[in-house]
């Protein structure tokens, strides 16, 4: 087989002759392209957590109830989750840089208006824009990535990065917001977008190539599979949303759900029927991708527990203020950034399949040592451990997951498979939001039968059943994780297809 350079639209393939000057320009570029890309899908991994630990804060300041106070967060998952897919295809249809553009100055003024609300309707509003721009941003992120790096190499690399930053950023949001909060204002928690976003934008305008990929042959957009995709995941994100104040069998929880399950499978047959579908189903019915996809969206699952619950258990039980809290998931956050660097070399060697299944193996092992967590527990000897074991899982996962997600890919495809991607880790976790959340209650309350309920002792141990019970089944998640994407990922070393997401022209 005749080796050739894969080339973007307009570029000339190389020979082998030329002089390799302009190849190492273009290569500094691309590595400069991956700095760009780090920092903007920082800001949006920031956002899913940062806001949380300023949640309290925020609520004392405006003054809105505790019924109320979910939706700063639904907001944004309601936006982000149902237009990813939109998102996606605007980026192959106009242009991955000024789609990647729009996304952050957008992100960056919703933060604005967020940070200098004056009440509950004026934050939920820029809450809600923020997963508009969002959902334009993070899909153009990753696809610029992937059209970026096509030698498995350098693409193991890359993705290695980017799997870090997105695996240890709701770990660094906690950080951050606490520090923010504890030392200037819940407000900092938005406008601390701001600098990051004037970065990105300045990066993007200096190293992104001028028409950064746009498929000069990409169809138009599917506005019958938009309508559907978008009314079917905010109808069941709601749903799931609402499952938390009006209770499961509430017929609105169980309406909604129903409407989007029925949007969603009709979407799904729009797909397979109009010519140029929003979501061809040629990217998720391949059998390395589909079974990323599931990888993704597992441990979106899985993470909530870790991130949700044992926050709750260092503030309730181990009374841990607003920084240490993010602090103390400094190990996770290590010992991920280690794993993702690490499994590229053994992606290499033995393929996708086996770093995945044994991340979700090490992830599961890592959840039942939190299952042991009692009132009495102290941090080094039973969370430090379990963040540590977790933290390594994660990193396995998510970094050969985000590379096989989006690897061969047709070009005119790379932005809508990069949003497949976000959507299946951005629905995995709002899943995991209320069914998680519904299991924990229903344990606190089994754990109050026959107990006096105004005894603090007893609530207390409540509390951490309820914790350990959120610990053992999203152990559970990740080991059905690690079957599945056992049995649907290739054995060996996936094949890259020479004419997909090429590289962009310079």
């Amino acid at each position: 087989m005749t080796s050739t350079t894969e080339t973007g639209p307009g570029a000339t393939p190389s020979t082998g002759t030329a002089s390799d000057a302009p190849h190492d320009a273009s290569d500094r570029r691309r590595w400069l392209v991956l700095g760009v890309v780090a920092l903007a899908q920082l800001m949006v991994v920031l956002d899913a957590t940062i806001v949380n630990i300023a949640l309290p804060t925020a609520q004392a300041d405006l003054g809105f109830g505790n019924d109320s106070r979910q939706w700063i967060v639904t907001a944004y998952a309601l936006a982000f989750g149902s237009l990813l897919l939109v998102g996606g295809r605007l980026a192959d249809l106009v242009g991955r840089k000024p789609v990647f553009l729009v996304g952050l100055v957008g992100f960056a003024l919703a933060s604005a208006v967020g940070g200098a609300a004056d009440g509950f309707g004026v934050l939920v509003a820029a809450r809600g824009a923020q997963g508009v721009f969002g959902a334009l941003l993070a899909p153009a992120a990753l696809s610029l990535l992937t059209v970026t790096f096509t030698d498995g190499r350098e693409r193991g690399r890359a993705f290695a990065v980017f799997g870090a930053i997105s695996g240890a950023g709701g770990a660094i949001g906690l950080i951050l917001g606490g520090a923010l909060t504890e030392y200037l204002s819940w407000r900092w928690c938005l406008y601390v977008n701001i600098p990051i976003a004037v970065a990105a934008v300045v990066g993007a305008l200096v190293f992104l190539p001028r028409r950064a990929s746009r498929s000069a042959d990409a169809p138009g957009l599917d506005v019958p599979g938009a309508l559907l995709s978008v009314a079917g995941l905010v109808s069941l994100v709601y749903g799931l949303a609402s499952a938390e104040t009006d209770g499961w069998t509430a017929t609105s929880t169980l309406g909604f759900i129903a409407a989007g399950v029925v949007l969603l499978v009709a979407f799904v047959v729009v797909e397979t029927r109009v010519a140029h579908p929003l979501l061809p189903m040629r990217v998720v019915t391949d059998r390395a991708r589909g079974g990323a996809f599931v990888a993704v969206g597992v441990v979106g699952a899985g993470m909530f527990g870790v991130f949700l619950f044992l926050t709750y258990f260092l503030t309730t039980v181990l009374g841990y203020e607003p920084l240490p809290t993010g602090v103390a998931f400094l190990p996770m956050i290590v010992a991920l950034t280690i794993a993702a660097q690490t499994s590229p070399a053994l992606v290499a060697r033995v393929g996708v399949k086996v770093p995945v299944a044994l991340g979700f193996v090490v992830g599961a092992l890592g959840m039942l040592v939190f299952t042991t967590l009692d009132v009495d527990s102290g941090y080094w000897t039973h969370v430090f451990p379990g963040l540590v074991v977790v933290g390594l899982g994660i990193g396995l996962v998510i970094a050969p997951a985000f590379a096989a997600a989006t690897l061969g890919v047709r070009a005119d495809d790379a932005g809508v498979a990069s949003a497949a991607v976000n959507t299946f880790q951005q629905i995995g976790g709002s899943i995991a939001t209320a069914v998680l959340s519904a299991l924990a209650a229903a344990a606190a309350t089994d754990a109050l039968v026959g107990v006096d309920p105004s005894d603090p002792a007893a609530m207390l141990q409540a509390s951490v059943s309820s914790y350990t019970t959120v610990f053992a089944w999203s152990a559970g998640i990740f080991a059905v994780g690690a079957v599945v994407c056992g049995l649907l990922l290739p054995h060996g070393a996936v094949e890259h297809d020479p004419d997909a997401a090429p590289v962009m022209a310079h």
